[in-house]
């Protein structure tokens, strides 16, 4: 309904330029010049006619969808996008104003200016001035004029309007906007109502220490078009702006440009209904230009020109884009239902072939029972006479055997025997030999003990040897090891080098003092730093591993100061085949005690 409204609203102002400039003149048809300007056009009907190559012209990225399968003379549209990032800010609502800066990009370094945002009632106020900003038409025939862009954090870009160049180096626009949070950009455009930004960004807004905002500068990534998407399908020398007198109004220009893009795009098969609005908008510009009308009928015509261009070229590439969607769709549908038939037919002649196969092997199978049937009556009879002499034979046969089976069941009975007492040997050689094996790491587990007990108080557990250092070998709350801990250490490294196989879990622990996520990386880094001197002492980082417990599993009450020192300990358990389960009581004449406590530093 708005839309409806403004296109009616635009009709009536334009109607009424036109009957107040043309009082004094005939009515004429609005398709056609006015009589007395029939000049050839200053635009061709076919933009882009088919050229030779030009060998100087950059192919397209690879990364463009291309169709080729479409004929040569069907405009495609191919979608190029690039990423940029810029700073947009959550504005206050109805939070006064405030204030960004603009800074120029590579393409433009000397751009500066500065934008003042202002809280309204329902609306953001902006109102920019850029200083520095030179003419469009530097980066290509096809840019004529300057957007100033709102870009969301999603990367939503919204057109605020046309800047115009002065020339006197100051350049002002004032715009409003419903957006509550965004970024500002300027890009270099072939006309002014585009609906994406172009790739030649100029300009971009950089947030001052003072800028307010209900939230911190986030990163907000739009897609931009790059500029030859807007004459992918005609050349920009082409263009009409690249050919037209100097003293034409850059609305016009615009609007000739837009009417050019939206034919070379396919509007013309596409939304024909906008393309001729927006040719009928642009003749009315050309018949306002040719008679000298001013400039504000001629831009109210262009612009509208401009905008439905702008309309007929969006709306030509979504119906491209339903097209291709749809030849897809069909493709796919046509592509199953022929697989489906060749299925269908295939499965039938295996079904035919499968019932031919079955009928010939019940033939040959009918063929070879009566030959068998043949075949096993002649043996029969053969048999018969053949019985008499075997029973004859195994009757001897039969006497022979019995000898033969007793003597062997004699035999058999001897080798038996013989085995067994083998196997009673070979398994009580085998006992031995584990009681040996087994008695063996008990006295190295054993002499481990005692071993690491002169260094530090060790016990005998079911997990391992488990070599406990107390909190003192650490400086008061942290993880760096005492040098009375650094000897001892070394100690035991030199100790356990001398069993390479053995496995060392070091485990921290602290006491129920503090906060859980500080006891736990406490433990932690107690563990850790354990665990390197060791490896740096010698001990292969593939046998060492450290895990910090925080205050979990106290070995006395936390309640007391003596048993929160007792808990702030860090635990060596030493494991590993080679030293075996856990020594027997009486087995070892070691002690697992008896090693003095080290004294508190």
């Amino acid at each position: 309904m708005k839309s409806a409204f403004l296109v009616s609203l635009f009709a009536i102002m334009l109607s009424a330029a036109v009957c107040a400039q043309d009082s004094s003149s005939p009515t004429q048809d609005n398709s056609a010049p006015a009589q007395g300007n029939s000049a050839a056009p200053l635009y061709p009907a076919s933009p882009h006619p088919i050229q030779p190559v030009d060998p100087n012209q950059d192919a397209a990225p690879q990364q463009m969808n291309q169709n080729t399968g479409q004929n040569d003379q069907m405009p495609v549209y191919r979608v190029n996008v690039y990423a940029r990032t810029t700073k947009a800010v959550n504005y206050r609502h109805r939070g006064g104003s405030t204030m960004v800066d603009f800074r120029g990009t590579d393409l433009m370094p000397e751009v500066g200016g500065h934008a003042k945002i202002d809280g309204k009632a329902g609306r953001l106020a902006i109102s920019v001035e850029l200083t520095h900003l030179q003419p469009a038409s530097k980066f290509g025939g096809q840019y004529l004029t300057y957007v100033l862009w709102a870009i969301t954090p999603e990367g939503r870009a919204v057109n605020l309007g046309e800047v115009l160049p002065g020339g006197n180096g100051k350049d002002k626009i004032d715009v409003t906007t419903d957006l509550q949070a965004f970024g500002l950009i300027v890009t270099a455009e072939p006309y002014y109502s585009v609906t994406h930004p172009s790739n030649e960004v100029v300009a971009e807004n950089i947030l001052r220490q003072e800028t307010t905002g209900f939230e911190e500068p986030i990163d907000a990534k739009f897609d931009v078009l790059e500029g030859a998407q807007y004459t992918i399908d005609v050349p920009a020398q082409q263009l009409p702006s690249t050919q037209a007198n100097p003293r034409v109004p850059l609305d016009l220009l615009e609007a000739r440009n837009a009417v050019a893009i939206a034919k070379a795009a396919g509007a013309k098969q596409y939304a024909p209904d906008s393309l001729a609005k927006a040719e009928d908008m642009l003749q009315r510009a050309e018949d306002y230009f040719q008679r000298n009308q001013g400039r504000t009928p001629i831009g109210t015509a262009a612009r509208g020109a401009s905008q439905m261009a702008e309309d007929a070229r969006v709306l030509t590439l979504r119906r491209k884009e339903q097209e291709r969607l749809e030849a897809e769709r069909r493709a796919t549908q046509e592509a199953q239902a022929k697989a489906e038939a060749d299925a269908q037919a295939a499965q039938q002649q295996a079904a035919q072939a499968q019932a031919q196969s079955d009928e010939d092997a019940r033939r040959r199978a009918e063929a070879e029972r009566a030959r068998a049937e043949a075949e096993r009556q002649q043996a029969a009879t053969l048999a018969q006479q053949q019985q008499a002499q075997a029973e004859a034979e195994a009757a001897r046969q039969a006497a022979e055997d019995a000898e033969r089976q007793k003597e062997e069941a004699e035999r058999q009975n001897q080798e038996l025997e013989r085995q067994r007492q083998e196997a009673d040997l070979q398994r009580q050689q085998a006992e031995q030999q584990t009681q040996e094996a087994v008695r063996q790491k008990e006295e190295m587990r054993a002499r481990l003990l005692a071993q690491l007990n002169q260094v530090l108080q060790t016990r005998d557990t079911a997990r391992g040897l488990i070599v406990s250092m107390p909190d003192v070998l650490f400086d008061f709350n942290k993880y760096t090891l005492k040098p009375e801990a650094r000897e001892r250490l070394a100690r035991v490294s030199g100790i356990v080098l001398a069993y390479p196989d053995l496995k060392l879990q070091i485990e921290g622990y602290t006491d129920s003092i503090g906060s859980d996520e500080y006891n736990q990386t406490l433990s932690e880094k107690r563990a850790e730093a354990v665990r390197d001197y060791l490896v740096s002492s010698g001990v292969s980082m593939n046998n060492v591993a450290a895990q910090g417990m925080g205050k979990a599993d106290p070995v006395a009450d936390n309640r007391t100061a003596a048993g929160r020192k007792l808990n702030r300990r860090v635990e060596m358990i030493v494991s590993g085949d080679v030293i075996g389960s856990q020594i027997t009581p009486g087995a070892s004449g070691q002690s697992t005690q008896g090693i003095t406590p080290i004294n508190p530093q």
